[in-house]
């Protein structure tokens, strides 16, 4: 008995450390030259805002979401097969991309502040040569992003919860109701 209970605990450890090491790997994976293979070289990663993984479409393929800045969003849209999207915004009133990225932001800090989104698709997920979508979020003024369950018409969804920066501690999520991508504000610090 304590030799199975052994062996398996042998085993459990094993599997975690190759899931560790495959996680770790992917997280290596995404640098720069990633970032601009997907979206052009108009973009540049954000080292200090890790990505954050799910399965934010729901289709049980995992996704990534990458900080990073750009720009122009709008330039490489169609050479990367992009959309870019202002769910911020259009919550508030008014969200068409091609207007609101024109926007000047006060706070340096924010300025050219994007997520980069990838649906994944088939057994590489979000490494996939061709993902099933990608998307590039404009105006969400963020320090950090999670991904975590959401509650979404009597359905458990994954959706991404950011600390919001210059807003005094305030939270908000973003999330995919099938359709589009949405936000709403959570109110206070997540933390």
């Amino acid at each position: 008995m304590r030799k199975s209970l052994l062996a398996a605990a042998v085993c459990f450890l094993v599997a975690a450390s190759a899931m560790a090491q495959s996680s770790a790997s992917d997280h290596k994976k995404i640098d720069d030259e990633f970032v601009h293979q997907q979206f052009g070289d108009q973009f540049t990663l954000i080292p200090t805002v890790a990505p954050a993984f799910g399965d934010l479409d729901g289709d049980g393929i995992e996704d990534v979401v990458i900080a990073a800045r750009c720009k122009n969003p709008m330039l490489d849209q169609s050479e990367h097969n992009f959309m870019v999207i202002d769910p911020y915004n259009a919550f508030f009133g008014y969200g068409n991309p091609t207007v609101t990225t024109t926007f000047s932001e006060g706070d340096p800090a924010l300025r050219g502040l994007v997520m980069l989104i990838i649906h994944g698709d088939g057994k590489d997920a979000w490494r996939s040569d061709k993902p099933k979508a990608k998307y590039v979020v404009v105006n969400l003024p963020y320090k950090a992003i999670y991904v975590r369950k959401f509650r979404l018409k009597k359905k458990n969804i994954e959706a991404l919860y950011v600390e919001e920066a210059g807003n005094l501690g305030t939270s908000g999520a973003v999330f995919f109701d099938g359709k589009k991508f949405q936000y709403v504000p959570m109110g206070g610090d997540m933390q």
